[in-house]
């Protein structure tokens, strides 16, 4: 594998594969893209492997999109692009081999002429951090599979949760995507089980805490919020919202 140092970048934009360089040398160098994308097009299923001889579409950079927890420098060790491989070169194994990536959820492998690999990432979220035994924090994600992030050095504003129960996260996933104002809210979210009761989750919003069964749905949780803005249309405050019980939402107050 070439030593020689492979430029990339973590961006939603690409930039210049280039420096400025005379007109008359662009214009080339753009009809040449052209003439070769055209050939690819024309000629049967030789045309790539011929053209991933010329050093003219050597990878020159890689450049990734929708990363914000996958470090840089692992994404590029598992994709294995140096500068001796060409941008024609089978995509596929690419993104099998970084979707192996604990934080990577899905991955899209793109070429732009003439020498540039654009990876498109899906990340696994975090949508709550788990108290260790040990006092330290594991973010977690919709399914409660432990994620490889440091809390401490990558700034998540996620809630609190003494375990990683995988119907709880997946409520709080849907919370993220579907009502993020909702799920910004949320500063807690445990599942409880009181001897002799069927479980349930508790979840506390600020000062108000929710309580509903094991089966609730985003929907089932989202009807909280016209009983909050009545109560606060009438300046009454509740510090409890009970779903518990088939449609209806029970506000105790202080």
């Amino acid at each position: 594998m070439a030593s020689a140092v492979l430029e990339s970048t973590v961006s939603g934009t690409a930039a210049p594969d280039t420096a400025a360089r005379p007109r008359w040398w662009r214009m080339s160098r753009r009809a040449l893209v052209a003439g070769a994308v055209a050939a690819t097009v024309a000629t049967p299923w030789w045309g790539p492997r011929a053209l991933s001889r010329l050093e003219f579409f050597h990878v020159r950079r890689v450049v990734f999109e929708g990363m914000r927890y996958t470090p840089r420098a692992e994404a590029l060790a598992l994709l294995k692009v140096d500068t001796l491989q060409s941008v024609w070169q089978e995509l596929a194994p690419l993104g099998t081999r970084l979707a192996a990536h604990p934080l990577v959820a899905d991955v899209q492998v793109e070429r732009q002429l003439p020498g540039t690999i654009l990876v498109q990432v899906t990340e696994r979220e975090p949508v709550a951090l788990v108290r260790r035994q040990d006092g330290r924090l594991d973010p977690v994600d919709a399914g409660g599979r432990r994620l490889p992030i440091d809390p401490a050095t990558v700034p998540m504003d996620v809630p609190l949760s003494a375990s990683a129960d995988s119907a709880l996260m997946q409520l709080l996933d849907g919370l993220r995507t579907a009502e993020p104002a909702l799920y910004a809210r949320i500063e807690r979210a445990d599942r409880v089980k009181d001897k002799g009761m069927p479980d349930e989750f508790r979840i506390r919003l600020g000062p108000v805490t929710v309580r509903t069964t094991s089966e609730v749905t985003v929907s089932r949780f989202k009807d909280i919020l016209p009983v909050e803005a009545d109560l606060a249309r009438n300046r009454l405050r509740a510090v409890e919202l009970d779903l518990r019980f088939r449609n209806q939402v029970i506000a105790r107050q202080p």
